[in-house]
């Protein structure tokens, strides 16, 4: 599941094989951007923002894209098989004499001017992973609205930028409280930690192939995926429920004896568990 880490990743990896590079090829698989040929064009830097990733391209373009649930961008060598997926799903290719880059299933794919980067990506808080990274701003972001659930206050990329499920709920099991919990209702000592402490978890996995909260290598996360298996702490089942817009695609774990705060009502829980 794309987050802040994992995007962070992605973008190391384009802007290593890309940036410096003369596009020899491109091809946009979306009828927006059908006619559009970069070839000639060399790309000047690939910068992540949050969940986003931006492409600056010589003469004063940026390829915008989004990862949201399973987008993804691969980097073949020449003659490699292409193995992101089956060929309906890419949307972009951009290549270069001795790489090609392929975004596949990307729901969100934009060519802007440069300058105007901030239409896209001007909304998002503070980026737990990038240079503006302010824990103070982030913590303020989160309590201007003390009545909403902690899990959605996370989530929203308003307040700061790069938490997805998985550390939603990785952090709120660390904090010992429930996604559902107030943000108001935090306690001052978790709350004064929190940003630090997602800070230093999406810093310790963005060079990681496999994220990793427990520090073991088996379990390597304390709740998230683990629904029924017991806690590590406690030994009480993990549990899991829908957050937010009741997608099942989001789904939200905890454990209900070491994380204290209100728990989500039974038509949200998922079946059998």
């Amino acid at each position: 599941m794309p987050e802040g880490d994992t995007v962070w990743q992605a973008t190391k990896r384009l802007h290593a094989a890309l940036a410096g590079r003369v596009l020899t090829h491109t091809d946009f698989r979306v009828p927006q951007y059908a006619t559009v040929d970069l070839t000639g064009r060399a790309v000047l830097d690939v910068t992540p923002r949050g969940k986003h990733l931006l492409t600056r391209i010589e003469g004063g373009l940026t390829l915008h894209s989004h990862l949201r649930m399973d987008g993804t961008w691969k980097v073949f060598a020449p003659g490699r098989r292409w193995s992101g997926g089956p060929a309906h799903q890419i949307r972009v290719v951009l290549g270069t004499d001795d790489r090609t880059a392929v975004g596949y299933r990307l729901p969100v794919l934009e060519l802007i001017r440069t300058a105007e980067e901030e239409r896209a990506v001007g909304h998002l808080g503070p980026d737990l992973l990038g240079p503006d990274w302010d824990a103070d701003r982030a913590l303020a972001n989160l309590l201007a609205d003390p009545a909403r659930p902690l899990g959605e206050a996370l989530l929203d990329q308003r307040n700061l930028a790069g938490i997805g499920n998985v550390f939603k709920s990785e952090l709120c099991f660390l904090l010992g409280v429930t996604p559902w919990l107030p943000v108001g209702d935090l306690p001052a000592d978790r709350a004064a930690v929190l940003p630090a402490l997602a800070a230093r978890l999406l810093e310790a996995n963005r060079d990681r192939p496999v994220r990793n909260t427990t520090g073991r290598r088996n379990p390597a996360l304390f709740v998230y995926g683990r629904a029924p298996r017991p806690c590590l702490r406690c030994g009480t089942p993990i549990r899991v429920a829908d957050q937010g817009d009741g997608s099942r695609d989001r789904p939200t774990y905890w454990c209900p004896a070491c994380q204290t705060g209100p728990a989500p009502t039974p038509a949200h829980r998922h079946p059998r568990l």
